[in-house]
């Protein structure tokens, strides 16, 4: 099964596909998904971490399979079912799980934030929640379980450090990103990297409040010079916020960068088209440094 983006650019909507794990609703945003395989058998890989059944050649590229149910703490998945193939921060996963139920095409403004509907095995690897024909479908952060899996997946943090000492800098940068680990990680590193005034947003919705309040105190120049934005968000999505930004006359000077898991070819010719100055994926935290300091012509 192949899928096909066809989503409108910036419209603040997305697919998800309905996958089922021991016998509960899950979601994966369509534009993760390479294709979806039938399960194939796995050789298993010496010491590796627990959720990792094996490793794989579909075709001509080695792919690693995640086991999703030991994952979600729910034991160990028997031979059969589906392998969600899946791209995102230059790495191509392969998630073992039961059955796929369909594509919903819904708003991130109807994507709730995870709460106490959410039980304690998928507590920190869930993303928001939808609410589709009176069924709670949970959004998983596939980031974060590859990351739990192998640390070095993530943001490369260790990148500021090779950037060497660096001069102090008070530009205000607004950054737009929902989850506060990979938030905190990101302002860590730029107030390494000597940038040392960053506005923190938890969405899109948030950070076009900030932005247009500075508009209305007529102090946009002061409050910011740089967006840094995710794309997938709650409430409003770092496309439709580029968007945004980039077609008021009053704003569209500001800098943007797509900071983003989700920065592919496709994806890169949409943040092109939405007038993004530059997008990055997100293990290269280095890089985005040195186009902060291009764009502000440090």
């Amino acid at each position: 099964m192949e899928t096909k983006i066809l989503l409108e650019n910036g419209t603040n909507e997305l697919e998800v596909l309905e996958f089922i794990v021991d016998g509960n609703s899950y979601g994966i945003n369509v534009a993760k998904i390479r294709e979806i395989i039938s399960y194939t058998p796995v050789t298993p890989v010496p010491n590796a971490h627990p959720s990792v059944e094996g490793i794989f050649m579909p075709r001509d590229a080695m792919i690693t399979a995640i086991d999703l149910r030991n994952c979600l703490q729910r034991g160990q998945s028997e031979p059969g079912g589906l392998f969600i193939i899946t791209s995102f921060n230059k790495l191509d996963i392969a998630f073992h799980v039961d059955s796929v139920v369909g594509i919903h095409r819904v708003s991130w403004a109807d994507i709730i934030k995870p709460g106490a509907t959410v039980t304690t095995s998928e507590d920190g690897i869930s993303t928001g929640i939808i609410k589709i024909d009176g069924k709670l479908i949970i959004i998983l952060d596939f980031e974060k379980i590859i990351t739990d899996i192998n640390p070095e997946t993530g943001l490369k943090v260790t990148e500021i450090e090779s950037l060497g000492e660096r001069d102090g800098s008070l530009v205000p940068i607004l950054l737009a990103e929902d989850s506060a680990l990979l938030r905190k990680l990101i302002v860590d590193s730029l107030k390494k990297s000597g940038y040392e005034n960053i506005i923190k947003a938890e969405n899109g919705e948030e950070a076009w409040e900030y932005i247009c309040k500075a508009r209305e105190d007529g102090k946009l120049r002061e409050r910011v010079k740089l967006l840094i934005t995710d794309i997938e968000m709650p409430l409003m999505d770092g496309h439709r916020l580029t968007k945004l930004v980039k077609s008021d006359e009053a704003t569209k000077e500001i800098p943007v960068v797509i900071f983003s898991s989700l920065v592919n070819e496709e994806m890169r010719k949409k943040g092109e088209e939405l007038g993004a100055d530059a997008q990055l994926s997100k293990p290269e935290i280095g890089n985005l440094v040195k186009i902060i300091d291009q764009l502000l012509n440090k």
